[in-house]
């Protein structure tokens, strides 16, 4: 079906649908059988006809009859909260520079299964409380785990803040935010990964929204294991950062760190699901499409920090257009180097860009930086492994220092032995990674 040129409907195909065959399309989906929730991502409408089907009924066992109407009694007082702190300080001096943290938890959290998870003020003086814990009911022993956390136990911990309840659906939800007072008063946000519970990235979109004059962003969420959660937030990320690069007009910094455990997917894949786990990856690739959204993002910026969540040859295809990602894994450094260097070319204030990477047993990484008035500039590779380059980059080349292999035990790790120039992740966040 195509558009007449000119006309107001060429670039909105189904809202010049009849509403008889728009209404006939979401019934032949709700009929296929297929899953719904990802659907319902695609426009306000769909959400509202989609989700009126997923939750026509919903289905209740005593065991979770009480966790359920507590559940939703929770969201009501955080909603609530929300739009009380919101009303107060929209009052505010705009003039404030306010850093707002917002960290939603449950005091239970570190009482069962998860007795690790801390939940502390962002300070580098605040110490990690570190034990031996002893809980064999929820599967402790002197200190050690001894059995997996159930199912239920990581969905409660992982969930979406505010998805069970107060709202009939996303559209309710979306209306809510946008009627929040605006806060011009808060300059700085704070989402770390302490809170692991999961904002939805259009929800944070709204929550921007109503932050006119964010200038720095940290936003550190847990990264989705299963594939319908992962490609729900990839769709939803793009949209997210794009509405950063559109909207927030005065953001200077912005600090993406995307956390993981490599052992949560193992667990839940091995004890949950029956799988073996040695050939199983529990490090995601990053979407090609959030890479490029972020990179356009960062035009605007001072400085941009993004962990995990983009893949550094996807970020350069973005920004250097000439270039396209290599398929060949082997050369892969390289070739990304040399594209980083294109891509330098656009950015004449560039001070400091960092490519890194690091998981147990690994830690790499690649920086430039210049000398601040002069026409100088350093190259450095740190790794646990050399690093052999072409002759136009060697006469460059500072240093290679080879890294304790045994000293690197996660990602956490790896931030510290390579000496990164500047902040990827707020201090307290790594030290409770590295716990």
């Amino acid at each position: 079906m195509s558009s007449i040129p000119g006309s107001p409907c060429r670039k909105q195909v189904w809202d010049c649908l009849p509403g008889e065959i728009r209404l006939m399309i979401l019934k032949i989906l709700i009929q296929d059988g297929c899953k719904l929730a990802h659907l319902a991502t695609v426009s306000q409408e769909w959400q509202a006809e989609l989700e009126r089907h997923n939750f026509a009924r919903i289905k209740l066992t005593p065991s979770r009859l009480a966790d359920f109407s507590s559940m939703v009694h929770r969201n009501h007082a955080l909603a609530d909260a929300v739009e009380n702190l919101f009303s107060i300080v929209s009052a505010w001096d705009p003039k404030s520079d306010l850093i707002l943290e917002i960290s939603i938890y449950s005091l239970s959290n570190s009482q069962h299964w998860f007795k690790y998870l801390t939940s502390l003020p962002d300070s580098p003086s605040q110490t990690i409380p570190t034990e031996g814990y002893d809980d064999a009911q929820h599967g402790w022993v002197a200190g050690f785990r001894h059995a997996a956390p159930p199912r239920r136990a990581f969905d409660k911990i992982f969930s979406g803040i505010m998805e069970q309840g107060p709202f009939r659906n996303y559209v309710s939800k979306f209306e809510w935010w946008d009627q929040l007072p605006s806060v011009p008063a808060v300059a700085s946000l704070l989402l770390r990964q302490q809170n692991r519970r999961r904002w939805k990235p259009n929800t944070l979109t709204h929550m921007f929204a109503r932050l006119p004059r964010l200038q720095e962003i940290h936003y550190e969420p847990w990264g989705e294991w299963e594939s319908e959660g992962m490609q729900m937030t990839e769709e939803e990320s793009q949209y997210l950062f794009d509405f950063i690069r559109r909207f927030n007009i005065h953001l200077k910094r912005l600090v993406v760190f995307e956390n993981l455990n490599q052992l949560y997917p193992a667990i839940l894949q091995w004890f949950h699901l029956g799988v073996d786990t040695a050939d199983v990856d529990s490090i995601r690739n990053p979407d090609p499409a959030v890479g490029r959204m972020v990179a356009l993002a960062s035009l605007q910026l001072e400085h941009l920090g993004a962990s995990f969540l983009v893949n550094a040859s996807h970020f350069c295809a973005a920004i250097e257009p000439s270039w396209e990602p290599v398929e060949d894994a082997s050369d892969e450094i390289g070739v990304v180097l040399q594209a980083a260097a294109a891509m330098a070319m656009w950015m004449p204030r560039l001070e400091t860009m960092e490519i890194w990477n690091g998981r147990k047993g690994l830690a790499a990484v690649f920086q430039y930086q210049t000398l601040r008035n002069t026409q100088q500039a350093t190259i450095t590779w740190r790794a646990r492994w050399e690093l052999n380059m072409e002759r136009g980059l060697i006469r460059a080349w500072e240093a290679v220092e080879q890294l304790d292999i045994s000293a690197i035990k996660s990602h956490g790790d790896a931030i510290p032995c390579l000496r990164l120039s500047s902040q990827v992740i707020r201090p307290v966040s790594l030290q409770q990674i590295q716990m």
